[in-house]
Order: structure tokens, then C-alpha cells, then sequence
């Protein structure tokens, strides 16, 4: 989850009724059918560069032209609001996941299948956060996940294998802890971001959103407070981003950290920094390690224009073949959704190899709850904090939480 997710309470409220006026409205490109607009989140380098690129070949593949506008992710929801109002969405609008279903619910997208658009040999998660009521609004170019990290120095030194069950995990991070170093980081901040790394302990163990108050789920949360109780975690990690804990992590504070591919970057811009990877740990031993997709779909606006709207399919095509899923992949060190680039893709990217592995498994955010997923990932933030604060037990923590 590099872009946050957080929508103002506000503008959710708002939503519905200000996008259900855009159908049978007009792109904000007007005129000629072989201009078409898009808007996406990629406002930063190298990110805006690497988009940016694809966009236009694929446009000079098409022979159109393309108008991009980029906008900061916090500010996305709220310019799609007004462009709704005023009737000038873009022809191709790129959306955060779990955001897709939410937006398509108010009629304010393309149904694929009216596109001739599919999403054959996609990761099933990834279907999943484009899908609405069944129909398809959104197909992704890549996706990104949560794995462990951790210091292969710093493990070596204890002889410590890196864990790949709780009990392995706990055992680690207590013998990987001294002084200001702790065994392992993650974030458990009040926001999405701390619900999304919560999620792989919770679903890996069976623990479901349609049920926080399960044992299944507390059982997930006991482990986090148990790390923290033995100081085998900061209990600062109530009030750390994952950006935060990348930056202990680095910083030799963590011998472990729980966070994804995007950081890969930064960590290999630290030259005596030696870092290997894994799938999140499994409660117990033989389970299949299930964390939540990240990662942003292309959409197409309903804006009434037959003409645009069937270019704006063939660029969102492009958008997504083999080739672009690769490419970029490798250039953002995201992973390919198509199941089958797999091998490829590792075999060009190794240290991508625990990443590539989780997508395959990983699932969406709101593959069950739909648009009420951000009432769920309120929940589930605040009943960690209840418990890393000693407000709550693990078992008491979720139904405190939804009575609040």
C-alpha cells in the first residue's frame, strides 16, 4: 500500500451523489476521439517518469494523443469529485485498489465488458478489487504486497534462520533484541496503513473482516501485543508509518521489519546493508501466508463519448499486456498480476522472489466487504491501538472498538 488510501468522511458521503450526475456526460478532452485524457496518482519521481513513459508509447502504438494529468494521491478523490460535478472526467482515470468498487458502485464507470476488456490470467486477488456486482471495472498493470525483511548480518551473527512461524518470529525478534535494537518493526499507526499490515497475521490465521471479533482474528492481534509486551517490538510502533519503520530498519533498530517492495529502493541505496526477504509468518506450519494487494486499477469514466470510451479501452489494453507488466514491474519493483510472468519476472528480479510468490495468494481489501471495507480497516486500527496500549485485551479489543 504505497499510496494511502484515507478518504475524508466527507467526500465519501458526497460521493455517490456528485458521481451519479457524471453518466451521459462529456470527457474533460472534448472534440476529437483520438485525444484522450487521463489521470492518475503518480505525481513524484521516478514514479511520474516511469507512467509517463508507458502512457506514450502506448499512445504512439495507437497513434492517438494522450493528455495526462497527475495529481498527489490525497488530493485524487476530491478532483474526481469536482471533475464528476462539472462533467469533465478524464476518458482514463487510475484509481487505488480498494477505491474501484466503492467508485464504480455510483455508476460512474465502464463496465469492462461493455469495453471488450477482461481479465484473463490476472492474480484472482486483483480481480477481485476491480470487480463490482460481478461486472469488471478495473484491470492493473502490477500489484505490491507485504513480506519480512530483515538484516542478514544481524541474523547471521545469532545463527537465526529467518522465521517463518509466529513461534520462530517471537523467538527471533527476543534474541535479536538489545539495547536500541529491537527484533522487528512494523506499523500499527491509526491509519490504513495499519490495518494493511495487520492483515496477513489476520487472514494467514483464518481470521476474517465479515467477523473482527473471532478468535481467529484476536488471536492475530495477541501476537502483536505479545512482540510489544516483551519488548521485542517498540511500542512506538502505534505511531510509526511503514515509511517509519523502513527508516529504523536501515538505521540498524530493527533486525526485522514487516513492509513491502517499495522500500526495496532506499534499502539498496544503503551500501553495507545486506537484506534478504520472506513471506510473512504463518501461525503454523504449513499454512498459506495471505497478505492484501496493493497497487492501483485503470478505470475508464462513463462520460458518454462511444468514441473515446473505445480508445480509452485499447490504451487501457496496452496498459496492461505482457510486456508493460513486465517492464514495469521490474523498473518499480512491483510484480506482474499475470499469474504466468511469474518465472520471468523473478528470474530478472531475485530479490522480488518472496513478493512474487505472496501476490499469487494475496487478496482484496474489499473482495468481501465491497465499499464498506473502509468501516472494517477503521475497526481494525483502532482495536490495535486499544490493545498495543494496554486499553483493551486482543479479545475484547475489535468489539470495543465497533461499539465506538
Amino acid at each position: 500500500m504505497k499510496k494511502s488510501t484515507a478518504i475524508a468522511s466527507a467526500a465519501i458521503l458526497a460521493f455517490p451523489l456528485a458521481l451519479a450526475s457524471c453518466s451521459g456526460g462529456t470527457s474533460s478532452s472534448g472534440g476529437d476521439a483520438d485525444t484522450i485524457t487521463v489521470m492518475d496518482y503518480y505525481n513524484n519521481e521516478p514514479d511520474k517518469t516511469m507512467i509517463g513513459d508507458v502512457i506514450d508509447e502506448c499512445a504512439a502504438s495507437l497513434d492517438i494523443t494522450v493528455k495526462r494529468t497527475t495529481v498527489p494521491g490525497k488530493d485524487l478523490i476530491q478532483k474526481v469529485l469536482q471533475q464528476a460535478s462539472s462533467k469533465t472526467l478524464p476518458d482514463v482515470l487510475m484509481l487505488d485498489n480498494p477505491d474501484v468498487q466503492q467508485i464504480a458502485a455510483t455508476g460512474g464507470l465502464t463496465p469492462f465488458s461493455d469495453l471488450g476488456l477482461d481479465a484473463a490470467g490476472s492474480a484472482q486477488g486483483m480481480v477481485d478489487a476491480g470487480t463490482y456486482e460481478g461486472e469488471l471495472y478495473g484491470l492493473a498493470p502490477t500489484a505490491n504486497t507485504l513480506g519480512l525483511f530483515y538484516n542478514k548480518k544481524l541474523l547471521d551473527e545469532k545463527g537465526i534462520t529467518p522465521p517463518t512461524t509466529w513461534e520462530e518470529l517471537k523467538t527471533a525478534a527476543a534474541a535479536l533484541t538489545s539495547g536500541d535494537q529491537y527484533g522487528v518493526a512494523f506499523s500499527a499507526i491509526a491509519t490504513y496503513e495499519g490495518s494493511w499490515q495487520f492483515l496477513p497475521f489476520m487472514w494467514t490465521n483464518g481470521g476474517d473482516e465479515t467477523d473482527l471479533t473471532s478468535p481467529e482474528v484476536a488471536e492475530a492481534l495477541q501476537l502483536w501485543v505479545d512482540l510489544v509486551d516483551a519488548g521485542s517490538a517498540s511500542d512506538s510502533v502505534i505511531n510509526w508509518s511503514q515509511g517509519d519503520v523502513k527508516d529504523q530498519f536501515v538505521a540498524g533498530k530493527a533486525a526485522m521489519m514487516v513492509n513491502g517492495p517499495w522500500q526495496i529502493p532506499s534499502l539498496d541505496a544503503e551500501s553495507d546493508l545486506e537484506w534478504g526477504s520472506v513471506q510473512v509468518p504463518v501461525n503454523t506450519a504449513g499454512q498459506t501466508p495471505i497478505a492484501p494487494l496493493g497497487g492501483e486499477l485503470w478505470t475508464i469514466p462513463q462520460t458518454g463519448d462511444k468514441a473515446k470510451q473505445a480508445n480509452a479501452a485499447k490504451l487501457v489494453e496496452c496498459l496492461t499486456t505482457d510486456d508493460t507488466e513486465l517492464k514495469l514491474g521490474t523498473q518499480r519493483f512491483t510484480v506482474p498480476v499475470r499469474t504466468s510472468l511469474a518465472a520471468d519476472y523473478v528470474a530478472e528480479m531475485p530479490t522480488m522472489t518472496a513478493f512474487a510468490t505472496q501476490v499469487e495468494n494475496a487478496r482484496s481489501r474489499t473482495g468481501k466487504l465491497g465499499e464498506e471495507w473502509p468501516e472494517a480497516a477503521t475497526q481494525i486500527y483502532t482495536a490495535i491501538q486499544l490493545a498495543l496500549t494496554g486499553q483493551a485485551s486482543a479479545e475484547d479489543a475489535f468489539a470495543q472498538a465497533a461499539a465506538g
